[in-house]
């Protein structure tokens, strides 16, 4: 009974740490990267990478068509300046999409 409740807690610490992952974690541990396209990637990792870049990926295209609306241009023009603004920003050894369309580290 001791170990099934120790094996219940540490599972249950686990998926709240996994749970818990940030994007600049995501980053720093390679499960994630900038897209040309604006938008983030997942290169590898738990569901909870995927997770993670649907949500920031949403949130972002929410703000892309706000800004294209606002400033009558389109879409698909403000995700490409914002990739390559995002990609600019990104820290040295976390992953960027190449031209190509592969994952380099930066």
């Amino acid at each position: 009974m001791k170990k099934l409740i120790a094996v219940f807690l540490l599972s249950a610490f686990v998926s709240f740490s996994t749970w818990a992952l940030t994007l600049q974690q995501a980053k720093q541990a390679g499960m994630v990267g900038e897209r040309t396209d604006g938008y983030l990637g997942v290169i590898k990792g738990p569901a909870d990478a995927k997770s993670l870049v649907l949500i920031v990926n949403k949130k972002r295209l929410m703000v892309y068509r706000n800004l294209a609306k606002k400033n009558k241009i389109s879409l698909n023009n403000v995700a490409i300046l914002a990739g390559k603004k995002a990609i600019a920003k990104t820290a040295k050894g976390n992953y960027i999409q190449s031209a190509q369309g592969g994952w380099v580290k930066k």
